[in-house]
């Protein structure tokens, strides 16, 4: 973290600078980078147009050609209680979406009116599902005992392969003739997907010699990069909430909304949730995660899980309102893969989130980032100015 994220967290912050005559002028950019280099210690020369050396897509990318150009803004400032302490922290995002960021912006003033938005990690784990199939029911059944007598084993195989990562847990599962070895790894601040899947191709593998089964599908139940009730319910990733409590003068002032308007609209959206059937009972995550994780360098695909959770909303005895927002399955590192260059280092660094150490202070962001998001999302469908918004901030039309 730099010195001035280390500042007196009582002072207040920044607010981003703006232009109201023109904010895509030169200086009204260069105001708003000025800010950034002052957060975090160094000018985004990336972000600002520097190309990136075509080395840094090695191993990431084949038959490269050159680099994707997506608008970065900055959303701000979320006054942020984290496990590592009170912080200031200004969010880049990545969209085409016009009237976004402004409602990030707005939901993040939200938050600062209840004083800091509280936010927790509250464990980790990455799951990798293989099957694999026996000639009976029984044979499954006795497979998946001899699993849970091989813990320790498999955690001396898993060692092997890696530094960083580790088995953590084993929760095998008969199906009928088949058994689904849950296997639950620890990967440190990376999110360990070719890890996990190397450590769990090896242990499935041992268990299968072991035990006579007939086949072995590594990714026999593929949880991987889609929303689904088991991911939803155990967690995978990093599983994170965010809570604050908004005093309802603040609420009134910032949105023309009453804590009772928005409480009643999320009862009317829960209805419409249950029918569908979905994992992602939140309004808009996979806005919020997708540009941020496009911003800071993530796997983009992961944002199908990662928006997965849980809003909610209640009147407190005193009148004001109370929300969080519980996101089990955030998929997210800050190092490794596409984290570690360009755009995406210097993006973290703005949030004091990249390198070693800094991966669930990234999923506490992102998950008071969803929360300011969905509560100014909410707030603009409560008083029927979502329409006005969209059509003030996002006018960008085709020419006739």
């Amino acid at each position: 973290m730099k010195k001035d994220q280390q500042r007196d967290p009582a002072l207040e912050p920044e607010r981003i600078p703006r232009d109201a005559q023109d904010d895509y002028s030169p200086a009204a950019v260069e105001a708003r980078r000025a800010l950034w280099e002052r957060v975090a210690g160094a000018r985004p020369a990336h972000v600002a147009g520097e190309p990136v050396a075509f080395e840094e897509a090695r191993g990431k990318i084949e038959n490269l050609v050159g680099f994707v150009q997506v608008p970065i803004g900055i959303a701000g400032p979320l006054r942020l209680d984290a496990t590592l302490g009170f912080r200031d922290v200004y969010v880049p995002m990545a969209t085409t979406e016009g009237a976004m960021v402004a409602s990030y912006s707005r939901g993040m003033r939200l938050l600062a009116a209840g004083g800091r938005v509280r936010a927790r990690v509250l464990s980790e784990g990455l799951t990798q599902n293989p099957i694999l199939v026996y000639a009976s029911a029984e044979q499954a059944a006795y497979a998946a005992g001899f699993a849970l007598r091989l813990f320790e084993d498999f955690r001396v195989m898993v060692r092997r392969t890696t530094q960083h990562g580790a088995l953590v847990a084993i929760r095998p599962e008969p199906i009928g003739r088949r058994l689904v070895v849950s296997l639950v790894f620890s990967t440190g601040d990376a999110i360990g997907i070719n890890m996990a899947a190397r450590a769990a191709d090896i242990v499935s593998q041992n268990l299968a010699e072991r035990t006579g089964a007939v086949e072995r599908y590594l990714h026999g139940q593929d949880v991987e990069k889609r929303a689904n009730a088991r991911a939803f319910v155990e967690g995978r990733g990093r599983r994170a909430i965010a809570d604050v409590t908004i005093p309802r003068a603040e609420l009134q002032r910032i949105t023309r909304a009453t804590p009772e308007a928005l409480v009643a609209l999320w009862r009317s959206y829960t209805v419409g949730f249950a029918e569908l059937g979905t994992q992602n009972w939140l309004v808009q995550s996979a806005n919020g995660l997708a540009a941020v994780m496009l911003a800071c360098g993530q796997d983009i695909a992961y944002v199908t899980e990662s928006a997965s959770g849980m809003l909610d909303l209640d009147v407190t005895t005193a009148g004001d309102l109370y929300a969080s927002a519980h996101l089990p399955c955030l998929l997210v590192g800050t190092v490794g893969g596409g984290s570690g260059q360009g755009t995406a280092r210097e993006c973290l660094e703005l949030m004091g989130c990249a390198g070693s150490g800094k991966a669930n202070l990234f999923a506490e962001i992102l998950a008071a980032t969803v929360l300011a998001g969905d509560l100014s999302l909410l707030a603009s469908f409560a008083t029927h100015e979502f329409t006005a918004a969209h059509e003030a901030l996002g006018r960008n039309r085709p020419p006739a």
